[in-house]
């Protein structure tokens, strides 16, 4: 495999079990050729301390945003997630969508939170990081509603249909597969990772979480992210080089580097 081929599209080098040994993590990721890797911001809280992380490295990029399911937390307004945007190293909104797992009860809130991240995102013309857990309907729904489409994203660390894969790509959403796909259940997103366009796939690691095989159970980290590439390679009988290379490129093309 040839060095500096793969792109992490999410990862949270700011959370506890990556954040004590960032320095370390950084440099493993670097060996293992990993060319770019996305700092992933989950609440506003935690923005200072990702800017100073990406900062020190031409390589690694931050979003600004705050994750559906994070209460007791600042509520953002649309003009301060576009503030918070103008920040060069800042590529993406996000991380920002509708989670009904693990919330239950009235969830206007989480809606209208989730409507401010893509004004913003219009307004600033940066991409979308959405995450959707049991809301299918109501994801999508919304990112027809406020016209999604014109500014684009990812669908993070898709774990729905391939029918579900073909309704965000059409609306100009990038899928992108995480170390899941390693597990032996996984069929449904096994078969989403084989039968997505390339020009549409990125990979992921979402670490410091869903460690692939051989590593489940431990710290994930974004050198991982190989391992879900040679997966996906394996499942669509292609070169690992080539998923590991046109995922890069399609990175740089989501957060608009090329």
């Amino acid at each position: 495999m040839g060095l500096n081929n793969f792109a992490d599209s999410h990862c949270h080098l700011n959370y506890p079990g990556l954040m004590e040994q960032q320095s370390d993590v950084i440099k493993r990721m670097k060996k293992a050729g990993i060319a770019y890797a996305l700092n992933v911001c989950t609440k506003l809280e935690e923005f200072d301390d990702i800017i100073t992380t990406v900062d020190k490295y031409d390589f690694i990029y931050a979003s600004v945003g705050v994750h559906p399911d994070n209460v007791n937390v600042k509520e953002p307004t649309t003009d301060e997630i576009c503030h918070f945007s103008n920040n060069e190293k800042v590529v993406a909104i996000g991380e920002t969508g509708l989670d009904y797992f693990r919330l239950k009860g009235d969830l206007t809130w989480q809606r209208d939170r989730f409507r401010r991240h893509i004004r913003a995102a219009r307004d600033v013309k940066k991409p979308l990081i959405i995450h959707m857990r049991d809301a299918t309907d109501d994801t999508l729904n919304i990112l027809k509603q406020e016209k999604a489409h014109e500014i684009g994203g990812v669908m993070h660390c898709f774990t729905e249909t391939l029918d579900i894969a073909k309704k965000a790509i059409d609306l100009n959403f990038y899928i992108s597969i995480s170390g899941i796909v390693t597990f032996k259940n996984a069929d449904q997103v096994q078969h989403v990772a084989k039968n997505v366009p390339l020009d549409r796939l990125l990979i992921e690691t979402d670490s410091p979480f869903l460690a692939p095989v051989p590593y489940r159970g431990k710290t994930n980290e974004p050198s991982f992210v190989i391992q879900v590439a040679e997966k996906i390679a394996h499942l669509r009988s292609e070169p690992v080089d080539l998923v590991a290379v046109g995922t890069k490129e399609n990175f740089l093309s989501f957060i608009q580097k090329q």
